[in-house]
């Protein structure tokens, strides 16, 4: 499923998610439209903006389809500071402008995650969400 309201956007990252196997079940320009296609198609993998048309709605479809449909949520955004601490429960981050490769080896790592659970090294320009991250080892009272 793809959020985004960039028309051109949108149809680029159809085709490029086409290309790489994906079947896109869907392309929404906000929050209603959203929830419309995850409740009716339940997609596994969705690529979210974070601006939309009805404002910074991307978190909150992202918390809400993670939450209810165990969607892999990755955010597309120009503006990387405004996503939420925590991420919402999305895998991680893509910042605008993106290159076809940058998508595909999200979309893998996306793949590998929804498949496996597991996580495997992020790829480039992908900013990793902070609850995927080991956490630090405790360290002992003196």
């Amino acid at each position: 499923m793809i959020v985004e309201d960039q028309a051109l956007l949108a149809m680029e990252l159809e085709l490029v998610l086409g290309e790489a196997g994906c079947d896109v079940v869907g392309c929404a320009m906000d929050k209603a439209g959203a929830f419309e296609i995850a409740e009716r198609e339940r997609p596994d993998l969705a690529l979210i903006d974070v601006n939309l048309l009805d404002g910074m709605t991307g978190p909150q479809i992202a918390q809400r389809i993670v939450g209810e449909y165990g969607t892999a949520v990755i955010f597309l955004t120009a503006n990387p500071e405004q996503i939420p601490e925590g991420f919402a429960g999305a895998l991680g981050a893509v910042s605008k402008p993106f290159d076809e490769l940058t998508i595909r080896a999200a979309i893998g790592f996306a793949r590998e995650f929804i498949r496996n659970r597991t996580v495997g090294a992020p790829p480039r320009r992908f900013r990793l969400a902070p609850w995927l991250t080991t956490p630090p080892n405790d360290i002992a009272p003196h």
